[in-house]
Order: structure tokens, then C-alpha cells, then sequence
């Protein structure tokens, strides 16, 4: 397997714990090409985000120990020494946003450019799922796509290959054809017990991926999921792609798909607590990043019994979990509590609530957000406010209103994303016909950099923005002369902002 990580910082991507986990338990070979530490491949994101304030400083990058090599050599020495018979570097899991799983396919296929390999160079994840053909017809060095969850299909593939049968049919697998085409795609049932996975196997990371700076200390800490899954059709959001796939297209007025039981997944709390306590006991993991998409919508019948595991337990552990605000209640804040939960991060994306609706299908009005950051605070959990900038049709001035509504939340961590057109989103289909991006965009990094094509001077704003917003944010918006009138901004997008 593959990691091509871009960030230069540990991640230890959920779809590769749970592909190792089952291919090694039922007698398959596994080993990982880690790129996140090689000097020349990496962007480095947490110093591009501790200087511009959304982390807090560390001496992570001190404890690190960075690869000067040719990255293209090492992966080609590598596959020389290993000879595998499958490579894979890209598939699905609940760790769907920012640093994982949706560009992971397109640095793969650069990694894979110039490899020389009998090995059937195979790839998932959000893009195949989203648009199978198509990521077909953009990726030309790949054997395979597998649409939709891959352990068991990539397990499938194992087994057939073990036999000698190379071009085998599996449910939710196609293949490239010479022609530009592939074959049909057969769509696999969605996995609804993610027990059958087994354990997830974190013994194929090194060591230093396990390091992760958080709020200021350098802690040891894994990226986790209980459950796959989010109820909710947000405009922009790639977890519309798999709901979209598995056949969950009807949704309510308020954003949730109908029917939302066969779609929401879990581990049983027996099962996760065994992994938890397995991996703060044998790896000294302390935070676990838990990337459940919505994790209060985890089935009482498995966060209730977890949390008393957890209570009972003893373990010098914390969770950071992702939720939406309706979630917040004195009822669910006694539950984190028990789950030892340190903080939890939750979309506030923009300020405006009536842009939100129109625009992002998100329904959780203003005093609904605000009681949720104020239960939180007032439980000793720490609050994280995810916001976005960038979005199509968004202006100056609703930037401007997310940081209104940030100074009134007044939250413990805040971080600001560039607005991602993911392909199969309703969002990226209306971004590409109004030509606010290009109908598919190369190199999309939330946190890095926008894609957006309507001009340097709305670049240069959102990079602006991106730098200043928590400043801003803490200082109130008085600065935001000043700050305008220490950069170098034409006076045309210095009139805009101002």
C-alpha cells in the first residue's frame, strides 16, 4: 500500500488501518510506502497553519526525522524488494475531508507515473465513487478502480490473484480497458456491520506517524473510526457522493436522507473499545482523532455501553470527535464526558444562516450553533469551529460575517478551510456552470490553497483571509484596516474588502 500523505505531518489514514487489518488476517501480505516525511513531497501544512494561527506553535517538526531521498527511487526500490502483486493508494473510509481521502488518488497516480511494476496498481476513494468512468479517463496508469468501500473487494481481488486469475469479476472493481473505457460496474452492498473488518492494523505505520501536534503539545495520537455514515445532503459535502452510490438519494426539507438506518454503520462498543485500549496499551496512544463524519449520530446502542468501557476503564486517554450542533444537549454532553471526549470540532462553514440554507442545504439556525459552543464551554470541553471561505457567490462581506459569528462563539480552536468543488457534489456542479472553478480541479488542498478561477484578485482576498482570520477573530475586526494597509492588494480588491 501506498500512503502519499502531502501534509508532513502523521496521519495515519483510517482506509489503510482497515485494509491491513483484513488483508494480513486472512494470511496476505501488507506493507506501506509512507511519503509523508520525504522533504521533497511534502507541503509541510502544519507550519503553513501554525503561522498563520490556526495551530498553536511545537516542536514537532524538531522531532521528526524528514527523508532527503528521491522519493520516485525509494518507491521503485521498494516494489524491486517487496514484488507485490497489488499496489494500492487510495480507498474509502469515514476519514473523507481534508488531509485524507479525496485527493490521495492523484498524488498516488503521480507516484506511480514512472514505476516499473508487473503489480496491478489498484485505487478507490471518493473520486471512483463519485464518477467511476470518468476518474477512469483522468487516471490512465491505473489497472483498476474499485467504486464504494474496498476492504472486501480488495481482499476478493487478493484471493482471485493468489489463484492466477488477474482480470477477475468482483462487485464494485472495474477495469481500464486499452480504449479509455472500463468494464461494467457492478455496485457491492454497503458494508452495514463494520465488525465483519475485524481489528484495524496500525503496526504498518513507523513510529514517528503515530507524533501529532495538538493544542500547543506534541501528543501520540491515531486517526480512528467507530462508524461510516452522516444523515445529512450538505451542497458541498463528498459524503453526498456515497450516499448517492449506495442508493440514498431522497432527502427531507431540512437536509437528511430518508431512511438514514441503512446507511448509518458502526462498530459494536465492544469491538472499539478493544481497539482503543489495544492501541493506547501496545503504541502509548493517548488522543484518538475520531473521524466519524457526524458522531453523535452513532446508535445510542453502541456510544452508550463504549462510554461506560471508556469511564470504567481507567485510560489516560482523550477523543476529539466531529458532530453538528443539533447534537448538543446536556444529555449528549454527559455521554462525551463519560467517552472522555477533550474536544470537539463542529461546521459553523459560513455566517450568514440564510446563505447556509440557500446555498450549503444546512439547516442548523444561529441560536442553535451558539448554545452548542456555550453547553460546551460551560462542560470544560474544548470547542473547534470549522469554517470555510471561498464558496461560489460568496463575497467579502459574508466572510466577513463568519467572523462576526466566530467573535460571538468566541471558540477555544478555530480553523479556516479554502471552499473544495469535490466532483458529484451539487455545489461543484453549480461552481462549474457559473465558472466560479474548472469543471474538474487538480490539486485541491482545503487547507492549502484554492482552486478557484475567477481571478488573482479573489485569490489574493482569500489568501488574505486564510492568513488573518483567527487575528481577526481574537482582535475584532477593528484591525482589519490596518492589516489591509500592510500588505501589497490592489486598490480595486483593497475597495472590496474594505
Amino acid at each position: 500500500m501506498v500512503n502519499p500523505n502531502k501534509w508532513g505531518r502523521g496521519v495515519t489514514a483510517i482506509w489503510i488501518a482497515s485494509h491491513a487489518g483484513l488483508l494480513r488476517r486472512k494470511g496476505h501480505a501488507c506493507e506501506l510506502f509512507d511519503c509523508t516525511f520525504y522533504n521533497s513531497w511534502t507541503d509541510n501544512e502544519n507550519s503553513y497553519n501554525t503561522a498563520n494561527q490556526q495551530y498553536r506553535p511545537t516542536g514537532y517538526d524538531r522531532l521528526i526525522v524528514w527523508n532527503d531521498n528521491d522519493i520516485f527511487a525509494d518507491l521503485q526500490a521498494k516494489v524491486d524488494e517487496f514484488n507485490p502483486d497489488i499496489i494500492l493508494g487510495a480507498a474509502l473510509s469515514s476519514h473523507i475531508h481534508g488531509e485524507a481521502e479525496y485527493a490521495s488518488i492523484q498524488y498516488y497516480h503521480e507516484l506511480i507515473s514512472r514505476l516499473q511494476t508487473n503489480a496491478l496498481k489498484v485505487a478507490g476513494g471518493l473520486q471512483p465513487t463519485a464518477e467511476t468512468a470518468q476518474t477512469a479517463g483522468r487516471f490512465h496508469n491505473f489497472d483498476m478502480l474499485i467504486a464504494g468501500e474496498s476492504e472486501l473487494a480488495i481482499e476478493e481481488l487478493a484471493v482471485k490473484v493468489d489463484a492466477g486469475d488477474r482480470n477477475p469479476k468482483i462487485s464494485g472493481l472495474v477495469r481500464l480497458l486499452e480504449d479509455g473505457g472500463i468494464t461494467e460496474l457492478i455496485k457491492q452492498p454497503i458494508i452495514d456491520d463494520l465488525d465483519v473488518l475485524g481489528d484495524y492494523d496500525y503496526s504498518i505505520f513507523e513510529d514517528q506517524v503515530f507524533l501529532r501536534p495538538y493544542n500547543g503539545e506534541v501528543v501520540r495520537a491515531v486517526d480512528y473510526e467507530i462508524s461510516r455514515g452522516c444523515i445529512y445532503v450538505c451542497s458541498y459535502c463528498v459524503e453526498t457522493s456515497i450516499q448517492s452510490y449506495y442508493g440514498f438519494t431522497e432527502s427531507s426539507k431540512k437536509g437528511a436522507i430518508l431512511r438514514p438506518q441503512g446507511y448509518l454503520r458502526a462498530k459494536s462498543a465492544k469491538h472499539a473499545f478493544r481497539e482503543i485500549k489495544h492501541l493506547h496499551e501496545h503504541y502509548g496512544i493517548t488522543l484518538f482523532r475520531c473521524q466519524d463524519t457526524n458522531f453523535l449520530t452513532i446508535a445510542a446502542t453502541t456510544l452508550e455501553p463504549l462510554a461506560k468501557l471508556i469511564d470504567d476503564s481507567g485510560m489516560d486517554i482523550k477523543l476529539y470527535i466531529e458532530t453538528r450542533p443539533e447534537g448538543i444537549n446536556n444529555k449528549s454532553i454527559h455521554l462525551l464526558n463519560m467517552l472522555k471526549v477533550n474536544g470537539v470540532g463542529m461546521g459553523v462553514e459560513a455566517g450568514e444562516e440564510q446563505y447556509r440554507e440557500t446555498n450549503l442545504h444546512r439547516y442548523a439556525n444561529q441560536d442553535c450553533i451558539v448554545r452548542a459552543f456555550d453547553l460546551l464551554h460551560e462542560a470544560g470541553i474544548r470547542r473547534t469551529a470549522y469554517n470555510v471561505i471561498g464558496f461560489p457567490n460568496q463575497g467579502e462581506e459574508s466572510i466577513i460575517e463568519t467572523i462576526k459569528l466566530n467573535i460571538l462563539l468566541n471558540p477555544d480552536n478555530i480553523t479556516v478551510a479554502f471552499y473544495s468543488p469535490f466532483i458529484g457534489t451539487d455545489l461543484q456542479r453549480a461552481s462549474a456552470r457559473e465558472g466560479s472553478f474548472e469543471e474538474y480541479a487538480y490539486g485541491m488542498d482545503s487547507q492549502l490553497r484554492s482552486r478557484s478561477i475567477e481571478g488573482d484578485n479573489h485569490i489574493d482576498m482569500l489568501k488574505f483571509f486564510k492568513r488573518h482570520f483567527e487575528q481577526l477573530v481574537r482582535g475584532g475586526l477593528e484591525q482589519l484596516s490596518n492589516l489591509k494597509n500592510k500588505i501589497n492588494l490592489s486598490s480595486k480588491e483593497k475597495h472590496q474588502i474594505l
